[in-house]
């Protein structure tokens, strides 16, 4: 994963020239409170780009967000689930998936619902 301080949002796709496009899965989100929260408690540093999510969010539960809309900028993400870690996260420190397994730590998934650019710092809100 490559940090950018923007990207290009598609309806119905995801973001431009990522490699997973259409279906509900179009992009990941991760909150960076409980990414801090994980990673503090196992004593390590580990930059978030080894969560492997698309983006990360702050100051807003994703806990539960099923069928919630997230406005981002002015684009709108329906959450459509809970995204489960996988075993490369103990590849970045041991035990790191088993951490962020429960209560959605590995973040959500979902649809992208307008056409947009994000950016880094855009307000992230629920719309519902």
């Amino acid at each position: 994963m490559d940090a950018r301080a923007a990207a290009r949002v598609v309806a119905g796709q995801g973001i431009e020239g990522n490699a997973n496009q259409g279906g509900w899965r179009q992009v990941t989100i991760i909150e960076r409170e409980v990414w801090e929260r994980h990673t503090t408690a196992l004593g390590v540093t580990i930059d978030p780009a080894a969560r492997r999510a698309n983006l990360m969010v702050s100051g807003l539960p994703l806990s539960g967000a099923r069928g919630r809309t997230l406005r981002i900028g002015a684009c709108r993400v329906l959450i459509r689930g809970e995204t489960k870690p996988c075993h490369i996260l103990d590849d970045a420190a041991a035990g790191l998936q088993d951490a962020l397994r429960p209560d959605w730590g590995g973040g959500a998934f979902g649809e992208v619902l307008d056409d947009g650019e994000i950016r880094v710092g855009d307000a992230v809100t629920f719309l519902d």
